[in-house]
């Protein structure tokens, strides 16, 4: 039986659909590969919360996998929303890269004042780092947004890490410590879906990289325990079952904060709930500011 697999048609999506396209073929596996366009790639010059959120990304594989048109999908494990729909799945999780951000700049890091980023949390969290800081919208993929950041219209970028990583690219700033800026739930992880059929599942999860995938459940269990989607400003990153979960004013000057050793999904659960409970005003505050409703 051969996989047909889709992807976006990025570069950056593109080179993770190879990554682990070839796996698969190395285990013998014969594959196939289909671009599939999303409304996310069509509509750039939109802030991600006005045109539905980083699930915009996932929507349309998301179809083609159940109208058969594909049989399974590549993503960053990111854009992957909480809500999912019936009879599509996670097959594998594949071992994590690097988890951060990436702050890009070829001035003096001293002489930043405009960063630019789409991503409310990464805006939260700058802020809170500096409130001296302007933060202005930029959407696009990798190399547009270096291409701005060259051309000017910002001091310094944030990108994350494990995308500049898979592309190959070397540039100028630094990594921003995990403890100050906390990660997107499933940052620089890369999960394969698919439709839920036990022949598809049985190929797919012999890419699975179990101590990746118990880290990243714990964090979608998080988010999908707190809400809000990518709308709210949350970081929640784990490793090795250690838990660090917070979420943010969009000002960046208010937050709540846990640190847990997790073991059990209940023990995940009772965390998100507990986040959830402690930070329901900012919460409802952040969707206010955005002009959504929660």
């Amino acid at each position: 039986m051969s996989l047909r697999i889709g992807t976006r048609g990025s570069k950056l999506a593109l080179v993770q659909t190879e990554r682990a396209c070839k796996a698969l073929t190395d285990l013998g596996i014969e594959v196939e590969t289909a671009v599939i366009r999303t409304k996310g790639d069509a509509e750039t010059g939109v802030p991600l919360h006005e045109v539905g959120g980083q699930g915009i990304f996932v929507r349309a594989l998301d179809e083609a996998i159940i109208d058969g048109t594909i049989d399974a999908a590549v993503h960053s494990m990111k854009d992957i929303p909480a809500q999912r729909p019936r009879g599509v799945v996670t097959g594998a999780v594949l071992t994590r890269d690097a988890p951060g951000d990436f702050l890009a700049h070829e001035m003096r890091i001293n002489e930043v004042r405009v960063v630019g980023t789409a991503s409310t949390r990464r805006q939260a969290q700058f802020l809170r780092h500096d409130p001296e800081i302007e933060v202005k919208q930029l959407r696009g993929n990798v190399d547009t947004r270096l291409r701005k950041l060259r051309e000017g219209e910002y001091d310094a970028i944030v990108l994350a890490e494990a995308g500049l990583d898979r592309l190959g690219y070397k540039v100028k700033g630094e990594r921003l410590p995990l403890s100050q800026f906390v990660p997107s739930p499933n940052q620089g992880a890369i999960a394969v879906v698919c439709r839920n059929d036990p022949e598809i599942i049985d190929q797919i999860s012999a890419l699975n990289d179990p101590r990746t995938r118990k880290d990243v459940g714990i964090e979608r269990i998080v988010m999908q325990e707190v809400g809000g989607g990518c709308f709210t400003p949350q970081g929640i990153y784990c490793r090795d079952g250690h838990l660090t979960a917070e979420v943010l004013s969009l000002d960046g000057q208010r937050q709540v904060r846990i640190e847990e050793d997790i073991s059990t999904p209940e023990e995940a659960e009772q965390c998100g709930r507990h986040l959830k409970r402690e930070a329901s005003d900012l919460i409802k505050e952040a969707y206010k500011q955005l002009g959504l409703i929660l």
